[in-house]
């Protein structure tokens, strides 16, 4: 399998000037978006992402009001909402290696849940996605060009991130930790909506509160879950709410489905403790906030499956200066446009292996995104081959496994009481037709969905005639898109290990740096094409620092003090760390 990585618009653009100047004179642009835009502050924008997990639209912006959700209200308000944003999988890992790298997963070995696990039952060995040498986390990227890149603290990647990714990368993690007046990019990310939220017994875990206490490094958490005594109530257990169609409404669906929309409402009272740190902090108005999920929902016919319940996740942004606030972004959006936004919006050239494009900024193209694209294969222990392309009316699937059903047996979301309940009413022939389509035996090869007539996309129309048009359509972008990326759906996993690992028996290994003392300085080189270099300079006034520094130039280091240096390209193993004392 050879990866093809696609190429995009490259813009370069003044590296200093903030968002809102710069995009005042691109081509294109309307006039009176160009005026609003206007900001005289010289200034780069902070980006904010407050990232939760397993999130459909159920919130109140998006026409959900069972979550009690006043901080994101008040984003949305305040903000711009994108009703169409899609995951590239409907599961975690390959969708944030989409997200860190700005590709899709099918394109650089990422897209299987998780490479590196399940490896009993596989009988596969640990791998790591490989993507191209030029390829870096785009939190690197932003380093580089000058950002405080802080993760807190779910990584995730489908790969180990280089020492280079992240100036902090832990529960403390906090933009307050950056040299002042040094612009960041901070990333929360929100576990009590992840799926295991719904588990019993329920109740939520201790560390999940650390966003109440970010940046305070004295605080430790207790170990282990509250009872569901301990657990914060939003809501009241009898509220009502609808039951999507494919689930029975019986008590023990409506008790996950509280869960769920408990489980929102603290999500959201932990990031209004993120936000206030903001305002606390004079940064609001400096600040460009960018909130979403990880995928889509949590239930069972969500979570892992290509449909929008599995794909499609609110995003609500908001501006500095209420540009826009209060309105609504239908544009498509998709997980690889994410990194090129990143870098669109901080000044910064696009490098040309990106697979997606931005959406914001200087470096938006004038033809916005007409298909998402998503793709579903390996889930722990259990195999499917799924692709399926959207554009913003229609969904076009495409199964190779037609002889497979859609139900995998995942042992880790049968810990769910609902999925637990489906599988008793299958058993027991208690599930109406539209609930039972999800354990049909085969599946056609072929799907067609209106996704604004039939969102829970539950009548294929690939066999109508009237439709062959718009099939043939979207079944011809789909080729296009996997030539594009070199993408070759059904590929054993096993040759695809081979493939990422060069004909190698065991992973590659990054090369060990070169240090080398010159003219009173340090210079470092690696001989593996794409490493990044991360050194530290330890000993001076008895300080060891725990972040990793980029090398870009060569280095004085002070006297008394040593240089570590670890090299490290994604997916290989990261070198030992070669220390020199001058």
């Amino acid at each position: 399998m050879k990866f093809l990585p696609s190429k995009i618009l490259v813009q370069t653009f003044v590296f200093g000037v903030l968002l809102f100047g710069s995009m005042s004179c691109r081509p294109g642009m309307r006039k009176s978006d160009s005026t609003a835009l206007v900001n005289h502050s010289t200034k780069r924008p902070n980006i904010l992402w407050l990232v939760t997990e397993d999130m459909g639209p159920y919130i109140p912006p998006f026409g959900d009001s069972t979550a009690i959700t006043p901080n994101l209200n008040r984003l949305a308000r305040e903000g711009v909402k994108y009703p169409q944003v899609y995951s590239t999988s409907g599961v975690c890992a390959p969708s944030r290696a989409a997200l860190a790298t700005g590709m899709y997963p099918t394109s650089i070995g990422a897209n299987n849940m998780r490479t590196n696990s399940n490896t009993t039952e596989t009988g596969l060995p640990a791998y790591e996605a490989v993507p191209g040498p030029e390829v870096r986390m785009v939190s690197e990227l932003l380093r580089l060009g000058g950002y405080y890149c802080t993760n807190n603290n779910k990584e995730d990647y489908q790969f180990r991130a280089p020492v280079t990714a992240w100036d902090e990368s832990s529960p403390y993690a906090h933009w307050r930790n950056r040299a002042e007046g040094q612009p960041f990019f901070s990333v929360f990310n929100f576990n009590v909506t992840h799926e295991s939220g719904l588990f019993d017994p329920y109740g939520f875990a201790f560390t999940e509160t650390r966003h109440y206490h970010s940046g305070d490094r004295t605080y430790t958490w207790e170990k282990g879950r509250m009872t569901e005594a301990q657990t914060p109530k939003h809501l009241a257990k009898d509220i009502a709410f609808a039951i999507p169609p494919y689930l029975p409404n019986t008590p023990v669906v409506r008790r996950d489905m509280w869960k769920m929309y408990n489980n929102i409402s603290e999500m959201d009272r932990q990031l209004g403790a993120v936000l206030k740190q903001l305002e606390e902090d004079g940064l609001l108005e400096n600040t460009i906030i960018f909130f979403y999920g990880d995928h889509g929902g949590p239930l069972p016919r969500q979570k892992r499956l290509i449909y929008d319940s599995g794909l499609n996740t609110p995003m609500i942004i908001r501006f500095p200066k209420g540009w826009k606030a209060g309105t609504t972004d239908h544009q498509l959006i998709s997980f690889v446009d994410f990194a090129p936004t990143l870098l669109s919006l901080t000044g910064q050239k696009l490098p040309d292996y990106l697979q997606g494009q931005a959406f914001l900024g200087a470096a938006k193209p004038k033809q916005e995104r007409a298909y998402i694209f998503g793709a579903a294969d390996r889930f722990a222990d259990v195999t499917d081959v799924i692709r399926a392309v959207r554009d913003k009316r229609y969904k076009y699937i495409r199964n190779y496994r037609p002889s497979q059903g859609y139900y995998l047996p995942v042992a880790y979301r049968e810990n769910i009481p609902t999925m637990q309940e489906l599988l008793r009413l299958k058993k027991e022939g208690g599930l109406n037709a539209v609930q039972a389509q999800w354990f049909r035996e085969s599946k056609p090869a072929e799907e067609l969905y209106d996704c604004v007539m039939d969102p829970h996309e539950l009548h294929n129309l690939a066999g109508e005639a009237s439709y062959q048009s718009r099939l043939s359509t979207l079944s011809k972008k789909m080729d296009e898109w996997l030539h594009e990326i070199g993408d070759v759906p059904n590929t054993p996993e096993k040759e695809l290990i081979s493939d990422l690992w060069n004909g190698e028996k065991s992973q590659p290994k990054t090369a060990e740096p070169e240090v080398r003392q010159e003219d009173g300085v340090v210079r470092v080189s690696c001989s593996t094409p794409g490493s990044s270099l991360g050194y530290q300079i330890h000993g001076v006034d008895g300080v060891n620092p725990k972040a990793w520094n980029i090398y870009r130039n060569p280095i004085k280091v002070p006297t008394g003090g040593s240089i570590w240096v670890q090299a490290h390209r994604i997916g290989y193993v990261p070198s030992k760390v070669v220390k020199l004392n001058p």
